[in-house]
Parts: structure tokens; C-alpha cells; sequence
């Protein structure tokens, strides 16, 4: 267990996931293409509010309890953090005495979400159970399945979890065999695969070009690209920002991921001008 590193990724992530969000106001394209930072205030979405809930759950007791993180997440659920749609109603639902066992397996026709919630929000579950990555792939199934039951969901939460408890010396593609360790077969799995056979080029955009940089929001779609710049850029947070930003599609997801998996490695510091920028977190975040 390593609540400093889970702290760690938890403001990584915030920072991605606020940083990539500003990247969606028209205004603010041309520092993209600059690479200058956007003006503050740099606010966060849902993914790092529901981070949070993952971190607090961990704090109080050590281990995902389902029915504690599904009401914590359904009671800090704000409407206008940017949730999806049917993530949304769920929450909704559950607020008002729904089961989140029903409502989850439910949706879609009783295929359940694919989408990249459950990856979204994991890093810092991952990195708490630093160096077991088999705790952590088995934590983070049981995070996800509160709000995405489809297996590849649930593979993306589980592949982004191990990737922040990894040993950061590890090479870009030891990094990733060690992620497929702990990944079942089927898209997500073959999405990583994929992004280690691209590690010998430099161009987000041709990466994210075969691998998906989240725009379909769905975890086989947005897990790959950003394990492909987490395993070439472990070391060098802001480098990691402006590459995964790059590629574009759901940018405030891809970049939350990629910083959490980041900030998790006890070398990385944040940058403080980018603090400085980043909307704090809630008090009860305990960060």
C-alpha cells in the first residue's frame, strides 16, 4: 500500500484532466498549438471528481468497498462536471434509492458501458496498490463494474490501474508487457499490443490515428494512446501533457489517464505554475 503515491496520481490526474479541459473553449486552441498554458482558472470534470471518491474510499478503509464508493459517488455526483449521459442518470438513480447493481448492468440494452469512465478515474487505486499488480487489476474490476459492466470497460480500468503502480525503470515496452500481464483478452487488450509495436515512432497524431485518442469515449478507443505516451514519457510530466493533448479527441480524459499514471512515480513533480492554475481539489479529496 502506498497512500503517498496514490496522492500523488490523484493531483496528476486533476492537473491532466484540468489542463486537457481548457483545450475544449474555442478560445484557447491556439495555446495548443503554441504549447503556452491556457489562462486560470483551470477547472476539472467528472473524471477527477470521481477520482476523488476512488481516493476517499481507499483512505477509509484500504480496499474498494462497491456500496460505499457507489453512494459516495451517486451523493458528490455535480450535474455540471461534465458527465455523460447515461452515467448521469445512473447517479441520478441511485441518489434516489435505485440499486447500482441494476441500473449498471442495464444500460445499453443489458450490454453495459464500454465507455472510458471506469479507466478514467482508476490511476490513483492503481497506484495505491503499488507493486502488486494483480491487487490492483482486481481492485480496479471491482471499481468499475459500479457504473461499466461491459468487459472492456472494465479491462480499460484494469489496465490503467496496474500502468500507476509499475515501477517506473521499467522500458517503455517492459512497461507495456507488464500491463498485458494483468489484461484480459479482447479489444482493450489488443489496443495495447498494438501501441507496443508503435513505440519506435514519435507522432501522436499517427498514434492516435491507429490506436484512438477517446473521441468514440470508449475504453478500447482511449486506453491504448494513452499507455502509448505513459510508456515513452514516464519521466516528464509536461512533455506527457502536451503530447497526449495533441492528439485531440476527449482530451480532458486521455490527459487526466496519462497524468495520473505519470504523477504516481516518486520522481515526478508537478509543475508549480500549472498548479497554481488548476481549480484545488475538494477538501474531502484529502490531498
Amino acid at each position: 500500500m502506498s497512500a503517498s503515491h496514490a496522492r500523488a496520481s490523484l493531483s496528476g490526474l486533476a492537473l491532466g484532466d484540468a489542463f486537457g479541459s481548457q483545450f475544449f473553449v474555442p478560445a484557447n486552441r491556439p495555446h495548443l498549438t503554441a504549447r503556452s498554458l491556457p489562462p486560470a482558472p483551470w477547472q476539472w470534470t467528472d473524471d477527477t471528481e470521481m477520482a476523488c471518491s476512488v481516493h476517499d474510499v481507499l483512505t477509509r478503509i484500504g480496499s474498494v468497498d462497491v456500496d460505499y464508493l457507489a453512494a459516495a459517488f451517486a451523493a458528490r455526483h455535480d450535474f455540471d462536471r461534465g458527465y455523460g449521459p447515461a452515467t448521469n442518470r445512473l447517479l441520478r438513480l441511485v441518489r434516489e434509492g435505485g440499486d447500482w447493481r441494476e441500473l449498471a448492468t442495464g444500460l445499453f440494452d443489458g450490454k453495459g458501458s464500454w465507455g472510458n469512465g471506469a479507466a478514467m478515474r482508476v490511476a490513483p487505486l492503481g497506484a495505491w496498490f503499488a507493486g502488486d499488480p494483480a491487487r490492483a487489476a482486481q481492485e480496479a474490476a471491482l471499481s468499475a463494474e459500479i457504473t461499466h459492466t461491459h468487459p472492456e470497460a472494465v479491462a480499460g480500468a484494469m489496465a490503467v490501474a496496474v500502468a500507476a503502480g509499475l515501477d517506473p525503470s521499467l522500458s517503455p515496452a517492459g512497461f507495456l508487457d507488464r500491463i498485458m500481464e494483468h489484461v484480459p483478452p479482447g479489444l482493450v487488450r489488443k489496443g495495447i499490443a498494438e501501441a507496443r509495436q508503435l513505440l519506435t515512432i514519435s507522432d501522436p497524431l499517427l498514434a492516435a490515428r491507429m490506436l484512438g485518442n477517446g473521441r468514440q469515449v470508449a475504453a478500447h478507443d482511449t486506453v491504448p494512446f494513452t499507455l502509448w505516451v505513459a510508456a515513452r514519457e514516464r519521466r516528464d510530466f509536461e512533455k506527457a501533457m502536451w503530447t497526449t493533448a495533441s492528439a485531440g479527441g476527449d482530451v480532458d480524459t486521455t490527459c487526466a489517464i496519462v497524468g495520473g499514471i505519470i504523477a504516481a512515480s516518486p520522481d515526478v513533480i508537478l509543475p508549480a505554475e500549472w498548479l497554481d492554475r488548476r481549480e484545488p481539489l475538494p477538501e474531502w479529496a484529502g490531498v
